[in-house]
């Protein structure tokens, strides 16, 4: 993994599809080397640790006892304040509805190239086929790739990119998105009754117009899980993240350890952004996490990125402060641009709103 001077420059490099070299047996380029924590006498997957499990279905049935909802609830908010994330059971969506949007990306992955280039982007744009827009320079790269959809609100669709094939893929689609729509509303709900705030406070928050986005990851095999990552440490822009996963491979940071996440099934992975943290002045945290590579197997992920509508202005709601805890950020607006452009650089940006 020779320098700078030897090896294509990222644009040329993202041009390409990671799945393309890994199926080609291609040596991972030197760009996509980021790892300089890999202890080689450790496994990375041998400590797979236990992310607090939440069923919502007990939050949201009316035959709950009022110990039992009670009890679930601060189990929420405790997930929230020490791990930033949970894996949800009892969301209300079907086992095998999962299994299907799960096998449309992988059919849609598997597909000739030529098929999917039909909804790629260059490698400046966001949305559609391919990797992340080219990172400032010094950036490593990441061994995956990626289909990026606005999905909600319906008229930020744009059905050009959206795949064709598989043929049910768009119906799909769709239907994942109103899922998750309805699974956003009960998240927040409970979210807020769990730190005693009207139901409604985080909805109102996101607005009326808030937006959902998917992003549908696919990690090759990698020759290199040891220097190479699926996806770099990052905390999301969004307000939070709910993920669809198929294998392990993500991992969050907690307590200066990083923690795999167990694959357990149907679950859905509900992951805070900056914006909850925001939001919720400090309480929950929004973890940094990254996607490790695997020599073995490759692996499929839906993310759902759900965020306050373009140009509304977020900020601690009142309930949260008071005398014991001051206001820790200021009222921003459009954070998640914000946050990119710190991405793109490696670095978080949850500096820029604090008060």
């Amino acid at each position: 993994m020779a320098g700078a001077s030897v090896h294509p420059p990222a644009e040329v490099l993202l041009s390409k599809r990671v799945q393309e070299m890994a199926l080609n047996g291609e040596q991972p380029p030197a760009p996509y080397v980021s790892r300089y924590d890999y202890d080689a006498t450790e496994d990375d997957f041998s400590t797979v640790s236990e992310i607090p499990i939440i069923d919502l279905g007990i939050l949201s049935s009316s035959e709950a006892s009022t110990e039992e909802y009670e009890e679930e609830l601060m189990k929420l908010k405790s997930a929230l304040q020490s791990w930033g994330c949970f894996q949800a059971i009892g969301h209300g969506i079907s086992s095998s509805f999962l299994d299907k949007i799960i096998q449309v990306a992988r059919e849609f992955f598997e597909q000739p190239m030529e098929e999917k280039k039909k909804c790629s982007k260059t490698v400046v744009e966001f949305e559609g086929y391919g990797a992340d827009p080219v990172p400032e320079e010094g950036q490593s790269l990441d061994w995956s790739d990626r289909l990026f959809l606005d999905v909600d609100p319906k008229d930020l669709q744009k059905f050009k990119l959206w795949p064709e094939s598989p043929v049910c893929f768009r119906e799909v689609l769709k239907e994942y998105t109103e899922k998750t729509k309805m699974l956003t509303e009960l998240t927040s709900k409970a979210m807020a009754k769990s730190l005693n705030l009207d139901e409604n406070c985080f909805l109102n928050q996101f607005g009326e117009r808030s937006i959902l986005q998917a992003r549908f990851n696919y990690y090759s095999k990698c020759q290199r899980p040891d220097l190479i990552l699926g996806l770099k440490p990052h905390a999301d822009g969004s307000g939070y993240t709910s993920l669809l996963q198929d294998d392990v491979g993500l991992q969050v940071f907690n307590e200066d350890k990083w923690h795999t996440v167990p694959n357990v099934p149907h679950a859905i992975l509900i992951l805070m952004g900056d914006q909850m943290e925001i939001i919720t002045n400090g309480v929950f945290k929004s973890p940094v996490h990254r996607v490790l590579s695997n020599s073995e197997r490759d692996r499929i992920s839906i993310a759902m990125f759900y965020t306050p509508e373009k140009g509304k202005e977020i900020g601690p709601e009142d309930g949260l402060v008071d005398g014991e805890r001051p206001k820790l950020f200021k009222k921003v607006k459009d954070y998640a641009d914000i946050h990119w452009g710190y991405y793109q650089r490696g670095m978080r940006a949850l500096h820029t709103a604090e008060a």
